[in-house]
């Protein structure tokens, strides 16, 4: 026979062996179990699926709801909205006029003047009077417009923070949502993979005890057990703080357990394969890029206020009242007076220059502050594209895998049933079975997260 043969039959007659010895390893189990029949080896347990929370059900658009009514985040944005608002109504105030009213009573020591203090030293006589002065400003050459203008920029930005402020609330609420159902689907892996892992120490230690299994095996079989005890408790608390931090966003002090509705599809819709077609809706619905434009044009637009300064003030001040009770000296019971008055400004130490040259340079900066808001927005669209691209694929992979795993543990346990493989085998089939689950686990919410994200970046 030659070599080639050879070398070609040793895999066939290794086959046939394997082949025949499944039947006489069963028999030969059978028969030693037939020789002790008081051996009763433990039923597998049934899995405890862990208790759902008996809080008030909860879907995520009810979670979103919550958040954008309740979060003191969203209060806080409303409320500086409101207060910029009332900055544009004190800047219009220069353009109307002001009146006020006066009473007074003057009682003067006899024919005295005010001789200190001032350039002038007018007389005081006695006196009990009203009167009203009324002043408008005519034209100061469009600075008081300009700054009308700036701070209705600066409003229109708050308003497009608010709204910021609740895409960025949203989006916390989405990734506290699908961390609290991720940490629930792991806490019931970690129920099952604890009852497994029990069933297997009961059935181990019984065969060890009848002397058909090595002490090694049952200690294994504890090893494992223990890992999956330590598993089940980091998810328990995992199930605690992602609960927390939900209720945290919704703005709730209570600690609600909710029992979320988990309307995630079970084949979800391919993530979008490009980023670019996306970017055009990203740029134009972003609320903190519009926020960010106006406030570079209430910038501009102070910039203009501050170049006027140097502009003529031109105002009219009118004023009449009655004077009934007078000294001699002043023969009129009502006096009325009006004018106007032209302010030009001439030096004052450079201020308005430096003013002037801050404001344009503040202009510029918040310019190119706009135009890197619109780098890192086309940076991170594309990487949320791509990761929810990466995490529908991971669905797919982490599946196919939990398939085989789960193929993997029934073969492995029929192995170790009959004697063909030993312990190590066995936990090694159920470790990859537990990772596989909870890696289909995470992968499922995890492409929703990556979904909300990329919503988020687009301004939806």
């Amino acid at each position: 026979m030659t070599e080639t043969a050879k070398r070609r039959l040793i895999p066939a007659a290794y086959s046939f062996l394997l082949l025949a010895l499944l039947p006489c390893a069963a028999h030969s189990q059978q028969a030693q179990a037939a020789q002790m029949p008081s051996l009763q080896l433990p039923a597998a347990q049934t899995p405890t699926v862990p208790a759902v929370p008996s809080g008030p059900r909860l879907t995520l658009a009810d979670a979103e709801r919550m958040a954008i009514e309740h979060n003191p985040n969203i209060s806080v944005a409303r409320l500086i909205a409101l207060a910029q608002a009332q900055v544009t109504r004190e800047v219009r105030s220069a353009e109307l006029p002001t009146a006020q009213g006066a009473l007074t009573a003057v009682g003067t020591h006899q024919n005295s003047r005010i001789t200190a203090g001032m350039l002038n030293n007018p007389s005081i006589y006695d006196r009990a009077a009203g009167g009203l002065t009324v002043s408008q400003l005519i034209t100061d050459f469009g600075r008081t417009h300009n700054l009308v203008r700036s701070a209705q920029s600066n409003a229109k930005a708050q308003l497009e923070n608010e709204r910021a402020t609740e895409l960025d609330i949203t989006l916390t609420v989405d990734q506290a949502f699908y961390q609290v159902l991720t940490s629930q689907a792991i806490l019931k892996v970690a129920v099952e993979t604890v009852n497994q892992r029990q069933a297997t120490v009961d059935q181990v230690g019984a065969l060890a005890k009848a002397k058909l299994r090595s002490d090694l095996d049952s200690s294994f079989a504890n090893v494992q057990l223990s890992q999956a005890k330590l598993l089940l408790l980091d998810a328990r608390n995992n199930v605690a703080d992602a609960m927390a931090s939900l209720n945290t966003v919704l703005g709730s002090e209570q600690d609600v357990q909710y029992t979320l509705v988990d309307d995630t599809a079970a084949n979800p819709d391919p993530a979008p394969q490009d980023a670019e077609p996306l970017l055009q809706t990203a740029f134009t619905a972003r609320p903190d890029l519009a926020a960010l434009n106006d406030s570079y044009s209430a910038a501009r637009q102070l910039s203009s206020a501050e170049h006027e300064l140097w502009m003529p003030t031109v105002s009219a001040l009118a004023a009449v009242g009655a004077t009934p009770v007078r000294a001699d000296q002043i023969q009129s019971s009502w006096y009325g007076a009006a004018g106007a008055n032209i302010s030009i400004p001439l030096f004052n130490g450079f201020l308005y220059n430096a003013r002037a040259q801050e404001a344009e340079l503040r202009a510029h900066a918040a310019g190119e502050q706009v135009r890197n808001l619109r780098d890192v927005i086309a940076r991170d669209l594309r990487t949320a594209v791509l990761d929810a691209q990466n995490a529908f694929e991971r669905i797919g992979v982490t599946e196919e895998m939990l398939k085989e795993s789960n193929m993997a543990l029934d073969l492995s346990q029929a192995r170790y049933k009959i004697g063909l493989s030993g312990i190590v085998e066995l936990t090694q089939a159920q470790l990859a079975q537990t990772q596989a689950e909870i890696a289909y686990a995470n992968a499922r919410y995890a492409y929703q997260t990556a979904l909300a994200v990329v919503r988020f970046q687009t301004g939806q």
